[in-house]
């Protein structure tokens, strides 16, 4: 799965334009068929580490790959985005066509890479280099602001891993390994916990984003081409998640309890604040974008909830919003195509003349919404399951998000969709091609698959999940519940049968 786009990315740059689009189109459905089979073949209960591969390279430093349930689901996701990034390119990219694919194939190569790295430094030169194709794509094919935001995504990425490198060689050289696996069942002493969990929360945190270090995203969405803010919507915001999910929880877990009130702090400002932003933009990807940041505060929540709904709910979020927000960009690209422009207020009405698109774009702001029956609903449930758990408060403010997050959904639909048709270019516009029902339709049932069947994408995780909870059972904070699950309430019989008689 490493080796296909890394071939493909090398040929796309020596092709010509419809050469380079035809090969990184192979190349992406034969990873997508390769997922397919490593999911059929993964053994469900097995061992928790399995495709693993080993090759010692020097010192203790290897070339280790190998996925558990959780990486599994997550390497899923980018094979099956691929495809459709490369598709929803095939026309809107006419420069430069060769490169933009190669840098589009690479960056699989290295997505892939991280969520199958088991050698630290390895997920290291993944993490870091995943950074270099998309700010190559911002930077050459995004819009008018594209140097400002390439650069200020390549900085702000850059700075907060400089110092979880720091955090990892002081790890290697106390725990004598470099191996993923090993590490996480290693005990840190709780005052070195301290540091290295801020060091690594300095780079996850840009890279989720957490507020208020996520200043970058909107402008990189929307300078971005539409693929770009797919695969960044969809997979990138996820390195972050699975950074807290794979080293800072089970790696320092008293420092995670110690940092919980920093944790939450941030993702109730995120999930209120960027909300409200959202509520006032005019341009469509910006307010997609506010809405990232706001259902990312809600990933956080859940995965320091300390409980298996949390970090369960947490996983089935960045899965669904990978889902559908990539869908909701790829509809906004849709329209951006035929009008170039992102502007709200130029459209409107669009029901009447895009019947099939208003369709396919209201399942997906349903979607975003949490509607029952869709991706996203399973895992705001579970994950503010979780926090409820723990601390009421924190619930409390975080599902304030999800009634904002309606309100800001059903607003843009509303001026997208339906209203009177003002603008005579928008009311000409035609409805979906075949390209694009072959874009959306396969995103539209993974999205209501998920929503009506999750137990196909958390059976993976569980055990995994499970893993990661016993391992934080210890360091869990204090409850703000007064009754403990499976505690039996205590009750009065005779009082009861005092108050039946009194009611007769």
């Amino acid at each position: 799965m490493l080796a296909v786009p890394l071939i493909g990315a090398i040929a796309c740059l020596f092709l010509d334009a419809r050469s380079a689009r035809m090969v990184a189109l192979v190349a992406t459905l034969i990873n997508l068929v390769l997922g397919v089979v490593m999911w059929l073949n993964y053994d469900i209960g097995g061992a928790q580490w399995q495709f693993q591969e080993y090759s010692p390279i020097f010192g203790d430093f290897a070339y280790a790959l190998g996925i558990d349930g959780i990486a599994l689901m997550l390497i899923m996701l980018s094979v099956f985005l691929m495809p459709i990034c490369i598709g929803a390119s095939w026309n809107a990219i006419t420069k430069r066509v060769g490169e933009y694919m190669a840098a589009f194939l690479f960056m699989e190569v290295l997505m892939i890479g991280v969520f199958a790295a088991q050698d630290m430094f390895l997920f290291y030169i993944f993490f870091e280099a995943g950074l270099i194709p998309m700010y190559l794509i911002i930077g050459i094919w995004g819009g008018d602001n594209r140097i400002y935001a390439s650069y200020k995504f390549f900085l702000y990425t850059l700075l907060g891993s400089v110092l979880m490198l720091i955090a990892m060689l002081w790890m290697v050289n106390d725990a004598g390994t470099t191996s993923i696996p090993q590490l996480m069942e290693y005990d840190f002493a709780p005052e070195a916990q301290t540091w290295l969990w801020l060091a690594f929360f300095a780079s996850f945190a840009v890279k989720m984003p957490m507020w208020p270090v996520h200043t970058w995203l909107p402008d990189a969405h929307v300078q971005a081409p539409t693929a770009g803010s797919v695969i960044l919507a969809g997979v990138l915001l996820k390195l972050g998640g699975y950074g807290f999910i794979r080293f800072s929880l089970p790696m320092f877990p008293d420092a995670s309890a110690q940092f919980v009130w920093l944790i939450w702090g941030l993702s109730m400002v995120a999930v209120v604040v960027t909300s409200l932003i959202a509520l006032v933009q005019h341009d469509m990807k910006k307010l997609i974008a506010y809405s990232s940041v706001a259902h990312m505060g809600i990933v956080t929540v859940g995965l320091f909830a300390f409980n298996v709904q949390g970090i369960e709910g947490a996983m089935m979020i960045m899965l669904g919003h990978g889902l559908v927000s990539g869908a909701l960009f790829l509809c906004v690209g849709v329209i951006y195509d035929r009008l170039h422009t992102r502007e709200i207020a130029r459209y409107g009405g669009l029901s009447v003349n895009m019947p099939a698109y208003a369709a396919v774009f209201m399942l997906f702001t349903m979607a975003s919404v949490g509607l029952p029956g869709t991706s996203n609903f399973i895992g705001e449930f579970l994950a503010l399951a979780g926090i409820y758990q723990i601390n009421s408060w924190v619930a409390f403010v975080c599902t304030t998000g999800i009634i904002l997050g309606a309100a800001y959904m059903l607003y843009l639909y509303r001026r997208v969709a339906f209203g009177p048709q003002v603008n005579a270019d928008a009311a000409a516009m035609p409805d979906l091609s075949m390209r694009e029902y072959l874009l959306l339709g396969p995103i539209a049932a993974a999205v209501l698959w998920m929503g009506v069947y999750p137990e196909s994408f958390l059976a993976p995780m569980r055990a995994d999940i499970a893993l990661l909870d016993a391992r934080l059972t210890e360091a869990a904070p204090d409850s703000d519940a007064h009754l403990v699950i499976g505690e039996p309430v205590a009750r009065d019989v005779d009082a009861d049968h005092a108050a039946h008689g009194e009611a007769h």
